[in-house]
């Protein structure tokens, strides 16, 4: 099973749309994860029709009609992986420790918010990823996102994908 995951979009506030790589990679996929801050409907409807499976959130970011339609959190198994959807984690001090805690029944965990790629481990086996964002860099050196594998419960192939400057 392919995924693609992404979070803090920003369409249209930091981009008129999501750059043309991640778009072959959101058609490409089995799943699509948006951790949250998409900003408009228009993008959830535009990702929702461009995708096998969408599993998102809101975000901080997301006004009130977004909030109708997406969760808090969000919580599937994908080919026997637990995975968790959330868009704000709290400070990067003890974030695998809190984490773990908030989601003990999870494999790994999807959140966004920073705009910092995240990829670590916490005590337990909690997986904690953050895909960065692909339109709004910040004080990164590329806007990114991730894809990855799931295999027999298992996730595999993450790959962060540096996008080309705008």
């Amino acid at each position: 099973m392919r995924l693609v995951i992404t979070a803090d979009t920003h369409v249209p506030k930091r981009a008129r749309d999501l750059p043309p790589a991640l778009w072959t990679a959101v058609e490409a996929a089995d799943v699509v994860v948006h951790a949250g801050d998409w900003v408009d409907e228009a993008l959830l409807a535009a990702m929702t029709a461009r995708s096998r499976r969408l599993i998102g959130v809101y975000g901080n970011n997301d006004g009130p009609p977004l909030r109708a339609r997406l969760p808090e959190v969000a919580r599937v198994e994908l080919a026997g992986l637990r995975l968790a959807v959330v868009h704000e984690t709290g400070p990067r001090q003890r974030r695998e420790e809190r984490c773990a805690a908030r989601f003990p029944d999870t494999d790994l965990l999807v959140f966004g918010h920073s705009h910092i790629p995240w990829d670590t481990v916490a005590p337990g086996g909690l997986r904690l990823l953050n895909p960065g964002s692909p339109t709004d860099r910040r004080a990164q050196p590329h806007a990114t996102y991730l894809t990855a594998e799931i295999s027999a419960g298992r996730l595999t192939g993450v790959r962060l994908h540096r996008l080309p400057p705008r």
